[in-house]
Protein backbone atom coordinates (compact mmCIF):
# COMPACT_ATOMS: atom_id res chain seq x y z
CA UNK A 1 0.00 0.00 0.00
CA UNK A 2 1.63 2.96 -1.05
CA UNK A 3 0.98 5.81 0.95
CA UNK A 4 2.48 9.65 0.09
CA UNK A 5 2.11 12.86 1.93
CA UNK A 6 2.16 16.16 0.39
CA UNK A 7 3.10 19.62 1.95
CA UNK A 8 1.29 22.85 -0.11
CA UNK A 9 2.30 25.86 2.01
CA UNK A 10 0.47 28.76 2.03
CA UNK A 11 1.98 32.06 1.78
CA UNK A 12 -0.85 34.08 3.14
CA UNK A 13 1.27 35.13 6.33
CA UNK A 14 1.81 38.48 5.25
CA UNK A 15 -1.56 39.07 6.79
CA UNK A 16 -1.39 37.82 10.47
CA UNK A 17 0.23 41.12 11.80
CA UNK A 18 -3.14 42.43 11.36
CA UNK A 19 -4.84 40.34 14.13
CA UNK A 20 -3.90 41.93 17.23
CA UNK A 21 -4.55 45.49 15.21
CA UNK A 22 -8.10 44.47 15.06
CA UNK A 23 -8.42 43.31 18.62
CA UNK A 24 -9.46 46.94 19.71
CA UNK A 25 -12.68 47.07 17.97
CA UNK A 26 -14.56 44.46 19.96
CA UNK A 27 -15.94 45.68 22.93
CA UNK A 28 -16.04 41.83 24.02
CA UNK A 29 -14.84 40.22 27.62
CA UNK A 30 -14.34 37.16 25.28
CA UNK A 31 -14.30 36.50 21.69
CA UNK A 32 -12.72 34.48 18.55
CA UNK A 33 -13.53 33.57 14.87
CA UNK A 34 -12.68 31.22 13.43
CA UNK A 35 -12.50 28.97 9.70
CA UNK A 36 -15.42 26.25 10.37
CA UNK A 37 -14.10 23.52 8.42
CA UNK A 38 -9.85 23.60 8.93
CA UNK A 39 -10.67 25.57 13.36
CA UNK A 40 -8.10 27.91 12.04
CA UNK A 41 -8.23 31.07 14.47
CA UNK A 42 -8.65 34.24 12.30
CA UNK A 43 -9.36 36.85 15.22
CA UNK A 44 -9.09 36.13 18.86
CA UNK A 45 -9.23 38.20 22.78
CA UNK A 46 -8.76 36.25 25.33
CA UNK A 47 -9.98 33.26 23.74
CA UNK A 48 -9.27 30.52 26.46
CA UNK A 49 -10.63 32.42 29.40
CA UNK A 50 -13.72 30.53 31.18
CA UNK A 51 -16.64 32.25 31.53
CA UNK A 52 -20.89 31.92 32.04
CA UNK A 53 -22.33 31.38 28.47
CA UNK A 54 -25.81 31.82 29.73
CA UNK A 55 -28.41 30.03 26.56
CA UNK A 56 -25.59 29.32 24.16
CA UNK A 57 -25.22 26.34 26.29
CA UNK A 58 -28.23 25.44 23.82
CA UNK A 59 -26.20 25.11 21.27
CA UNK A 60 -24.80 21.24 22.89
CA UNK A 61 -28.21 20.54 24.45
CA UNK A 62 -30.11 21.30 20.66
CA UNK A 63 -27.29 19.06 19.26
CA UNK A 64 -27.77 15.99 21.16
CA UNK A 65 -31.69 16.55 21.13
CA UNK A 66 -30.86 16.51 16.71
CA UNK A 67 -28.49 13.58 17.12
CA UNK A 68 -31.69 11.27 18.74
CA UNK A 69 -32.93 11.76 15.05
CA UNK A 70 -36.43 10.62 16.07
CA UNK A 71 -37.58 14.33 15.53
CA UNK A 72 -41.20 12.68 15.29
CA UNK A 73 -41.09 11.17 18.70
CA UNK A 74 -43.66 12.48 21.11
CA UNK A 75 -43.66 13.33 24.41
CA UNK A 76 -45.78 14.56 27.25
CA UNK A 77 -44.38 17.65 29.50
CA UNK A 78 -44.22 16.80 32.63
CA UNK A 79 -44.20 19.15 35.86
CA UNK A 80 -40.36 19.07 36.66
CA UNK A 81 -39.94 20.11 32.63
CA UNK A 82 -41.13 22.88 33.04
CA UNK A 83 -40.51 24.01 36.85
CA UNK A 84 -37.76 26.53 35.35
CA UNK A 85 -37.59 30.41 35.11
CA UNK A 86 -36.42 32.20 31.70
CA UNK A 87 -37.40 32.45 28.38
CA UNK A 88 -39.87 29.73 27.37
CA UNK A 89 -41.91 28.40 24.37
CA UNK A 90 -45.13 28.13 26.37
CA UNK A 91 -44.86 24.54 27.63
CA UNK A 92 -47.16 23.29 30.35
CA UNK A 93 -47.24 19.97 32.33
CA UNK A 94 -49.36 17.43 30.56
CA UNK A 95 -48.57 18.92 27.03
CA UNK A 96 -48.02 16.71 24.18
CA UNK A 97 -44.68 18.21 21.74
CA UNK A 98 -42.85 16.14 19.06
CA UNK A 99 -38.72 16.44 19.53
CA UNK A 100 -38.80 18.08 16.26
CA UNK A 101 -40.94 20.92 18.06
CA UNK A 102 -39.14 21.07 20.89
CA UNK A 103 -35.40 21.23 18.92
CA UNK A 104 -37.31 24.88 17.59
CA UNK A 105 -38.15 25.93 20.68
CA UNK A 106 -34.58 25.62 21.93
CA UNK A 107 -33.26 27.14 19.24
CA UNK A 108 -35.16 30.03 18.53
CA UNK A 109 -37.18 31.38 21.39
CA UNK A 110 -34.20 29.79 23.77
CA UNK A 111 -37.32 28.17 25.97
CA UNK A 112 -35.61 26.49 28.97
CA UNK A 113 -38.53 24.76 29.48
CA UNK A 114 -37.91 23.45 25.96
CA UNK A 115 -34.54 22.40 26.81
CA UNK A 116 -35.40 20.88 30.29
CA UNK A 117 -38.27 18.98 28.39
CA UNK A 118 -35.19 17.72 26.31
CA UNK A 119 -33.09 16.48 28.30
CA UNK A 120 -35.00 14.71 30.82
CA UNK A 121 -36.53 13.11 27.69
CA UNK A 122 -33.33 11.77 26.59
CA UNK A 123 -31.44 11.44 29.46
CA UNK A 124 -33.99 10.82 32.28
CA UNK A 125 -32.89 13.94 34.55
CA UNK A 126 -30.86 16.56 34.25
CA UNK A 127 -27.70 15.97 36.12
CA UNK A 128 -27.85 12.58 33.52
CA UNK A 129 -28.29 14.72 30.63
CA UNK A 130 -24.91 17.36 31.68
CA UNK A 131 -23.28 14.07 31.61
CA UNK A 132 -23.81 13.65 28.00
CA UNK A 133 -23.38 16.79 27.30
CA UNK A 134 -19.74 17.08 28.71
CA UNK A 135 -18.86 13.37 27.25
CA UNK A 136 -19.65 15.33 23.75
CA UNK A 137 -17.60 18.18 24.89
CA UNK A 138 -14.48 15.56 25.80
CA UNK A 139 -15.05 14.02 22.33
CA UNK A 140 -14.85 16.96 20.62
CA UNK A 141 -11.26 17.11 21.88
CA UNK A 142 -12.18 20.15 24.40
CA UNK A 143 -10.78 20.96 28.03
CA UNK A 144 -12.05 23.80 29.10
CA UNK A 145 -16.06 23.69 28.89
CA UNK A 146 -17.79 22.03 31.87
CA UNK A 147 -21.86 21.93 31.64
CA UNK A 148 -24.31 21.65 34.60
CA UNK A 149 -27.75 23.06 32.94
CA UNK A 150 -29.26 22.37 29.51
CA UNK A 151 -30.62 25.94 29.59
CA UNK A 152 -27.57 27.57 30.32
CA UNK A 153 -29.26 29.44 33.35
CA UNK A 154 -26.27 30.38 35.72
CA UNK A 155 -25.13 27.65 38.10
CA UNK A 156 -21.79 26.98 39.52
CA UNK A 157 -19.08 25.22 37.13
CA UNK A 158 -21.23 25.99 34.86
CA UNK A 159 -18.75 27.37 32.03
CA UNK A 160 -17.04 27.42 28.64
CA UNK A 161 -14.67 29.33 26.54
CA UNK A 162 -15.08 31.52 23.53
CA UNK A 163 -13.13 28.99 21.12
CA UNK A 164 -14.36 26.02 22.53
CA UNK A 165 -17.96 27.07 21.73
CA UNK A 166 -16.78 28.29 18.85
CA UNK A 167 -15.84 24.49 17.71
CA UNK A 168 -19.17 23.21 19.52
CA UNK A 169 -21.03 25.16 16.93
CA UNK A 170 -19.05 24.02 14.17
CA UNK A 171 -19.36 20.42 14.72
CA UNK A 172 -22.95 21.08 15.86
CA UNK A 173 -23.67 23.03 12.22
CA UNK A 174 -22.59 19.37 10.63
CA UNK A 175 -26.10 18.09 11.69
CA UNK A 176 -28.84 18.49 8.93
CA UNK A 177 -32.13 19.27 11.13
CA UNK A 178 -30.00 20.99 13.75
CA UNK A 179 -28.56 23.29 11.37
CA UNK A 180 -31.88 23.89 9.62
CA UNK A 181 -33.25 24.69 12.84
CA UNK A 182 -30.38 27.32 13.34
CA UNK A 183 -30.91 28.85 10.14
CA UNK A 184 -34.81 29.54 10.88
CA UNK A 185 -35.86 32.77 11.67
CA UNK A 186 -39.52 31.85 12.43
CA UNK A 187 -41.15 28.69 12.59
CA UNK A 188 -44.46 26.98 13.13
CA UNK A 189 -44.64 24.40 16.02
CA UNK A 190 -47.23 22.40 17.18
CA UNK A 191 -48.38 22.09 21.08
CA UNK A 192 -50.62 20.05 21.79
CA UNK A 193 -52.55 20.48 18.38
CA UNK A 194 -52.51 24.18 18.65
CA UNK A 195 -49.69 25.69 15.97
CA UNK A 196 -47.79 28.67 17.18
CA UNK A 197 -45.57 30.83 15.77
CA UNK A 198 -41.98 31.07 17.32
CA UNK A 199 -39.12 33.90 16.39
CA UNK A 200 -35.55 33.69 16.59
CA UNK A 201 -33.70 35.60 18.82
CA UNK A 202 -30.94 35.86 16.62
CA UNK A 203 -31.06 39.15 14.54
CA UNK A 204 -27.99 38.40 12.45
CA UNK A 205 -30.30 36.19 10.07
CA UNK A 206 -32.13 38.82 9.08
CA UNK A 207 -29.21 41.83 9.18
CA UNK A 208 -25.99 40.12 8.09
CA UNK A 209 -25.91 38.58 4.07
CA UNK A 210 -24.97 34.74 4.55
CA UNK A 211 -26.33 34.13 8.19
CA UNK A 212 -27.20 31.18 9.11
CA UNK A 213 -27.56 30.92 12.93
CA UNK A 214 -26.22 30.10 15.68
CA UNK A 215 -27.44 31.29 19.40
CA UNK A 216 -28.24 34.09 21.50
CA UNK A 217 -27.87 34.15 25.08
CA UNK A 218 -27.97 36.36 27.88
CA UNK A 219 -27.59 36.76 32.35
CA UNK A 220 -26.60 38.90 34.80
CA UNK A 221 -23.69 36.66 35.29
CA UNK A 222 -22.59 36.63 32.00
CA UNK A 223 -23.86 39.45 29.96
CA UNK A 224 -24.49 39.17 26.73
CA UNK A 225 -23.43 36.41 25.10
CA UNK A 226 -23.88 35.06 21.04
CA UNK A 227 -22.49 32.75 19.19
CA UNK A 228 -22.99 33.52 14.72
CA UNK A 229 -22.41 31.85 11.71
CA UNK A 230 -22.28 32.61 8.03
CA UNK A 231 -21.61 31.17 4.79
CA UNK A 232 -20.55 32.70 1.78
CA UNK A 233 -19.33 30.44 -0.94
CA UNK A 234 -17.60 27.22 0.54
CA UNK A 235 -16.98 29.18 3.30
CA UNK A 236 -18.08 28.98 7.20
CA UNK A 237 -17.06 31.26 9.61
CA UNK A 238 -18.18 31.16 12.99
CA UNK A 239 -17.80 34.21 15.70
CA UNK A 240 -18.14 34.06 19.39
CA UNK A 241 -18.48 37.04 21.85
CA UNK A 242 -19.11 36.53 25.85
CA UNK A 243 -19.94 39.53 27.76
CA UNK A 244 -20.38 41.80 24.94
CA UNK A 245 -22.52 44.77 25.24
CA UNK A 246 -22.19 45.91 21.38
CA UNK A 247 -22.37 41.86 19.82
CA UNK A 248 -24.69 43.00 16.80
CA UNK A 249 -21.60 45.24 15.39
CA UNK A 250 -18.79 43.14 16.62
CA UNK A 251 -19.86 40.14 15.03
CA UNK A 252 -20.68 42.17 11.50
CA UNK A 253 -17.23 43.63 11.60
CA UNK A 254 -15.98 40.38 12.61
CA UNK A 255 -17.58 38.07 10.13
CA UNK A 256 -16.50 41.17 7.32
CA UNK A 257 -13.13 40.97 8.56
CA UNK A 258 -12.82 36.66 8.12
CA UNK A 259 -14.55 36.50 4.40
CA UNK A 260 -11.72 39.50 3.36
CA UNK A 261 -9.24 36.68 4.74
CA UNK A 262 -10.53 33.48 3.07
CA UNK A 263 -9.37 32.04 0.12
CA UNK A 264 -10.58 29.10 -1.86
CA UNK A 265 -7.75 27.07 -3.33
CA UNK A 266 -8.34 24.07 -5.56
CA UNK A 267 -5.94 20.81 -4.55
CA UNK A 268 -5.36 18.87 -6.78
CA UNK A 269 -2.95 15.10 -6.01
CA UNK A 270 -0.90 13.89 -8.87
CA UNK A 271 -2.66 12.46 -11.81
CA UNK A 272 -0.29 10.27 -13.43
CA UNK A 273 -0.54 6.80 -11.70
CA UNK A 274 -0.23 3.64 -13.17
CA UNK A 275 -1.40 0.55 -11.10
CA UNK A 276 -0.69 -2.92 -11.84
CA UNK A 277 -3.53 -5.54 -12.43
CA UNK A 278 -3.18 -8.89 -11.61
CA UNK A 279 -4.67 -11.52 -14.03
CA UNK A 280 -5.00 -8.83 -16.53
CA UNK A 281 -4.96 -8.28 -20.70
CA UNK A 282 -3.67 -5.31 -19.51
CA UNK A 283 -1.09 -5.20 -16.89
CA UNK A 284 -1.52 -1.65 -15.64
CA UNK A 285 -4.39 0.83 -15.31
CA UNK A 286 -4.34 5.10 -14.65
CA UNK A 287 -5.52 5.78 -11.10
CA UNK A 288 -7.81 9.04 -11.29
CA UNK A 289 -7.87 11.21 -8.68
CA UNK A 290 -10.29 13.87 -7.60
CA UNK A 291 -9.33 17.52 -6.31
CA UNK A 292 -11.00 18.97 -3.27
CA UNK A 293 -11.29 22.46 -2.69
CA UNK A 294 -10.52 24.10 0.77
CA UNK A 295 -10.72 27.40 2.01
CA UNK A 296 -7.81 28.70 3.60
CA UNK A 297 -7.18 31.27 5.47
CA UNK A 298 -3.87 33.25 6.47
CA UNK A 299 -1.26 30.90 7.52
CA UNK A 300 -2.68 27.54 6.59
CA UNK A 301 -0.62 24.24 5.52
CA UNK A 302 -2.66 22.44 3.30
CA UNK A 303 -1.20 18.81 3.32
CA UNK A 304 -2.77 15.22 1.35
CA UNK A 305 -2.11 12.34 1.90
CA UNK A 306 -2.57 9.32 -1.17
CA UNK A 307 -3.52 5.95 -0.10
CA UNK A 308 -3.25 3.90 -3.11
CA UNK A 309 -2.04 -0.20 -3.20
CA UNK A 310 0.58 -1.35 -5.57
CA UNK A 311 -1.51 -3.56 -7.17
CA UNK A 312 -5.26 -4.07 -7.50
CA UNK A 313 -7.08 -7.71 -8.16
CA UNK A 314 -9.06 -8.69 -11.43
CA UNK A 315 -11.66 -7.67 -11.95
CA UNK A 316 -11.60 -3.93 -12.46
CA UNK A 317 -14.01 -1.99 -14.01
CA UNK A 318 -14.10 1.94 -15.42
CA UNK A 319 -14.68 3.63 -12.04
CA UNK A 320 -14.21 1.52 -9.46
CA UNK A 321 -12.57 2.97 -6.15
CA UNK A 322 -9.34 1.68 -6.06
CA UNK A 323 -7.71 4.35 -3.31
CA UNK A 324 -8.51 7.54 -1.71
CA UNK A 325 -6.52 10.53 -0.90
CA UNK A 326 -6.97 12.69 2.78
CA UNK A 327 -6.80 16.38 2.28
CA UNK A 328 -5.92 18.42 5.89
CA UNK A 329 -5.34 21.68 6.93
CA UNK A 330 -2.91 22.59 9.76
CA UNK A 331 -3.01 19.09 10.46
CA UNK A 332 -6.68 18.43 10.92
CA UNK A 333 -8.39 16.09 8.27
CA UNK A 334 -11.28 18.38 6.34
CA UNK A 335 -12.08 15.83 3.64
CA UNK A 336 -11.64 13.02 1.24
CA UNK A 337 -12.15 11.79 -2.05
CA UNK A 338 -11.79 8.57 -4.14
CA UNK A 339 -9.26 7.55 -6.32
CA UNK A 340 -10.68 5.41 -9.30
CA UNK A 341 -9.57 3.12 -11.88
CA UNK A 342 -9.68 4.63 -15.54
CA UNK A 343 -9.65 1.95 -18.67
CA UNK A 344 -11.78 0.63 -21.39
CA UNK A 345 -10.55 -3.24 -21.23
CA UNK A 346 -10.30 -3.92 -17.88
CA UNK A 347 -12.49 -6.73 -17.63
CA UNK A 348 -10.93 -9.13 -20.08
CA UNK A 349 -9.02 -11.55 -18.19
CA UNK A 350 -6.19 -13.65 -20.00
CA UNK A 351 -6.65 -17.61 -19.95
CA UNK A 352 -3.34 -19.05 -18.81
CA UNK A 353 -2.71 -22.43 -17.13
CA UNK A 354 -1.95 -22.64 -13.44
CA UNK A 355 2.04 -21.95 -13.70
CA UNK A 356 2.10 -19.60 -16.37
CA UNK A 357 -0.80 -17.75 -13.96
CA UNK A 358 1.09 -18.00 -10.89
CA UNK A 359 4.64 -16.90 -12.90
CA UNK A 360 2.82 -13.65 -14.62
CA UNK A 361 1.56 -12.56 -10.99
CA UNK A 362 5.73 -13.08 -9.66
CA UNK A 363 6.43 -10.41 -12.62
CA UNK A 364 3.59 -8.10 -11.55
CA UNK A 365 4.65 -7.83 -7.95
CA UNK A 366 8.37 -7.77 -9.07
CA UNK A 367 7.29 -4.18 -11.03
CA UNK A 368 5.58 -3.12 -8.20
CA UNK A 369 8.34 -2.87 -5.48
Amino acid sequence: MKILKVSVIMGMFLLCFSFNAYAAKTSAKSAVLINADTFSVLYSHNMTERLPMASTTKIMTALILAEQNTPQKTITVTENMVKVEGSSMGLRAGDTVTYHDLLYGILLPSGNDAANAAAISVAGSIEKFAILMNKKVADFGLHNTNFVTPSGLDANGHFTTAYDLAVIAANALKNENFALAAASYTAKVKINDTTITLKNHNKLLKIYDGAIGVKTGFTKASGRCLVSAAKKGNTTLIAVTLNDKNDWQDHTDLLDYGFSLTTETTVAPKNNTKISVLNQAEETINAVFKPLTITTTPGDDITYKVVLPSVVFSPVKKGDVIGYTLFYVNGKQIGKTNITADSEHINTVIEQNFYKKLFNTYKTLLRSL
